[in-house]
């Protein structure tokens, strides 16, 4: 089968660079197909195309996936107009282009996935992909066991209904209730939604393992490289 796809979604497609940077590849003239200059980037190309980049042949690049623990104040976006700190600043001595895997914002922590496999964070961000991920909350004021419930129920949201596959109380301390929660879902700033659906605040939130990836002991704000029958395991 011959795949076609737009010449931006091909370099992201090999794993060379994020459409958007394709798209300023292009732009700035650096990118010929089949001997010919282009400046569009939706082009549709196929693998019988011949594409170059400043004049070298582009080619699907090995598959990297890196495990990063965001600390709080980091974006996951590569450029940041308000010059927030961004999770590419952690990335030292990273020499290739990865994409985050799902988001967390600002204000949460904990596991981010990066890669360049697109097949790969598709699989683990669909909602038909069913990968759980695992967090861990501080919520204010203390939840009822009325709330916690309905929590576990899974609250009404403005985009729809919410399916947690589990919640569990870890504990009670003082006007605080630390919780355990796992979705298979992706939805924008879902957890907190979710808890304030119920008549709480997330005052914390850190991600501590995806599918079968967890956190473990990498150092906040520190990186590695999966080994690969840890992507085994996540790729199912």
């Amino acid at each position: 089968m011959n795949e076609r796809r737009t010449l931006d979604r091909w370099f992201s497609r090999l794993g060379v660079a994020s459409r958007e940077m394709a798209r300023d590849f292009v732009r700035a003239g650096r990118v010929r197909v089949d001997g010919r200059d282009v400046d569009d980037a939706e082009l549709v190309v196929d693998e019988r195309s011949r594409i170059e980049l400043d004049g070298a042949p582009v080619a699907r690049v090995p598959r990297l996936v890196i495990a990063l623990h965001k600390p709080v104040g980091y974006v996951t976006t590569r450029t940041e107009p308000r010059e927030r700190r961004t999770v590419y600043d952690l990335l030292t001595n990273l020499d290739a282009w990865v994409a985050p895997v799902g988001r967390l914002d600002r204000d949460s922590s904990g596991l981010l996935l990066l890669t360049n496999d697109t097949d790969l964070a598709d699989r683990l961000t669909s909602p038909e992909g069913h990968v759980p991920k695992h967090y861990r909350i501080e919520v204010r004021p203390r939840l009822t066991d009325d709330q916690l419930a309905a929590l576990a129920r899974g609250p009404e949201l403005e985009d729809g209904p919410t399916h947690p596959k589990d919640v569990q109380l870890i504990v009670h301390k003082g006007p605080i209730s630390r919780i355990e929660l796992t979705l298979s879902e992706g939805r924008n700033r879902q957890v907190r939604r979710m808890v304030r659906a119920v008549g709480g605040k997330v005052t914390k939130l850190v991600r501590t393992k995806i599918g079968t990836l967890e956190l473990g002991n990498l150092a906040r704000g520190a990186w590695r490289e999966l080994a690969e029958d840890e992507l085994r395991a996540l790729s199912g």
